[in-house]
């Protein structure tokens, strides 16, 4: 085998006598940082397990504590921080139509949109939806795992689907 894989004999005879435990020293630190974590409720990262390892006596910096952590298959339950994507495209100038005057005197006259994001437990939703400003309900709405142009399209599809559906009203 070891002519197979281009191995030295003794090499492999070397790997297979070495000693596979790990030093007490080590131990202690990987006992320490499950000790840290649990008592966290598995909320601590690498850099607080590192800061609360280190004041119970056990120095040890960040980065260690992140290799540590990996090795144990130790996960921090925090939800990450929302990072919006950055466009590389400047946006065209829209002029502003309505200058600030909502107050609008039948429904479909005016709509407004916003898209938002909200945590579903494993990763971040996007959800848009577009209101009538006569009734300032939500009028349209969809969701998805990206806030692209898709995303808003499918919301004013939405309204514009309704808008059609409604009948006319010719009393007004």
């Amino acid at each position: 085998m070891c002519e197979v894989f281009g191995v030295h004999r003794s090499t492999f005879k070397y790997w297979r006598k070495r000693d596979n435990r790990l030093p007490p020293e080590v131990a202690k630190l990987h006992s320490q940082v499950k000790e840290v974590h649990r008592e966290s409720n598995g909320s601590a990262g690498a850099r607080t397990v590192a800061v609360m390892a280190t004041n119970n006596g056990f120095p040890l910096t960040r980065y260690r504590a992140t290799n540590i952590m990996r090795k144990l298959n130790l996960v921090s339950c925090q939800i990450p921080k929302h990072a919006y994507k950055k466009s590389g495209q400047e946006h065209v100038a829209i002029p502003n139509i309505l200058d600030r005057q909502f107050a609008v005197t039948e429904p479909n006259q005016a709509w407004c949109g916003d898209v938002n994001y909200i945590w579903t437990s494993t990763r971040w939703a996007y959800f848009a939806v577009v209101l009538d400003l006569f009734e300032r309900k939500p009028v349209g709405w969809a969701m998805s795992h990206s806030p692209d142009s898709n995303l808003t399209c499918q919301a004013l599809a939405m309204v514009v689907l309704a808008v059609k559906a409604a009948p006319i009203n010719t009393s007004l």
